[in-house]
């Protein structure tokens, strides 16, 4: 596949080829841990909206930047690379469950200057950080029924969902993120629209920024929820041109193994990334899910010696020190090599 020539992110081809680069871990889940009240997401701004909005997290951009800005920098003295716009559910799609929608475009651009700012404090000439603007999978799906007894029926439709991304990636452009990320993907119709707002966007801006596609396959049959197998699902985006595609979410890594293995095989010209949830939710932990950050850096440790790796990371439930524990395990290999053969060896040998 031939090289793009990004305006952005320009050097993230080579880190990708040249070790195993590292993502962030859980935003939501480290969100839990402050323990915020409703006081907390409405501030002054929104003292006297009329519905709860407890558990908006897109709304600290406005009331608690502080908190953001503290996660995102643990994760990067933990050594991640790249770190991910607190954006997961800031469209005006996803927004309109708080009567919110129209605040959707200035979410983004706040949340992007805030990783913005964290990722430049930490970047040094030999280890830059990159911004990866987060463009989550919406609560609505274009391809499956809301209503069982009607197959027909749909809550949303692809236009809506391609203004929707269009304006949240605009907004994460204007912040200043350094790559797109389509991430936890559970309705590629979904991801089709976002997609195609994105090459709409670049083509109107004249920007071209890397673009990270990532799937969930969310129960052992190993299709994403809308059907398709992982294979399916490769080839069904593939025509986005990805700098990378990849698995996130849904199951830890013991269970995510043979998936990322067939994404691996079959995706041979661009690069694979992985960021699994730290095992299955158990409530009575304390992130919520069970997988300490040996045990999920070990697992993913084996997907790098495997050689089915050029990004590795986190989702819920991971920590700081999930990331930094993974960091660790997967320096020891060599990144898989697009379009190559895949590497097992140690760095060392």
């Amino acid at each position: 596949m031939k090289s793009i020539a990004y305006t952005r992110a320009q050097g993230l081809p080579a880190l990708l080829q040249n070790r195993i680069a590292i993502l962030d871990g859980a935003m939501g889940t480290m969100i839990q841990r402050y323990k915020l009240i409703e006081a907390d997401y409405r501030g002054e701004r929104f003292k006297s909206h009329h519905k709860d909005l407890k558990g908006n997290n897109e709304m600290l951009m406005f009331t608690r930047p502080d908190v953001l800005s503290e996660i995102h920098e643990q994760y990067l003295a933990a050594g991640a690379d790249l770190i991910e716009t607190n954006t997961f559910g800031a469209t005006s799609v996803a927004q309109e469950d708080y009567d919110l929608a129209g605040l959707a475009y200035e979410m983004n651009v706040e949340a992007a200057k805030i990783a913005r700012a964290a990722c430049d404090k930490y970047s040094t000439p030999d280890k830059p950080r990159y911004v990866a603007g987060a463009l989550g999978p919406t609560p609505r799906t274009a391809s499956i029924s809301p209503d069982v007894n009607d197959p027909g029926a749909r809550n949303v439709d692809f236009d809506t969902l391609r203004a929707a991304y269009y304006e949240q990636a605009k907004g994460l452009l204007e912040g200043g993120c350094d790559l797109f990320l389509v991430e936890t993907i559970f309705d590629t119709l979904n991801a089709k629209a976002a997609i195609f707002a994105l090459d709409e966007l670049m083509e109107d801006t004249g920007e071209r920024l890397p673009v990270i596609v990532s799937g969930t396959v969310t129960d052992a049959s190993g299709r994403i929820l809308s059907g398709q197998t992982v294979t399916a699902f490769w080839h069904s985006v593939r025509h986005a041109r990805p700098i990378a595609i990849g698995l996130n979410c849904a199951l830890g890594a013991t269970l995510m193994r043979p998936y990322i293995e067939e994404l691996s095989k079959v995706a041979g010209d661009v690069a694979v990334s992985c960021y699994p949830n730290a095992g299955l939710p158990n409530p009575m932990s304390d992130t919520g899910f069970d997988e300490t950050p040996d045990v999920t850096a070990r697992l993913v440790g084996e997907f790098a010696k495997a050689g089915f790796l050029n990004i590795a990371g986190g989702c819920c439930g991971t920590t700081p020190d999930h990331i930094a524990a993974i960091a660790k395990a997967v320096s020891a290999y060599k990144p898989r090599v697009s379009g190559e053969k895949f590497f097992s060896q140690l760095m060392a040998a």
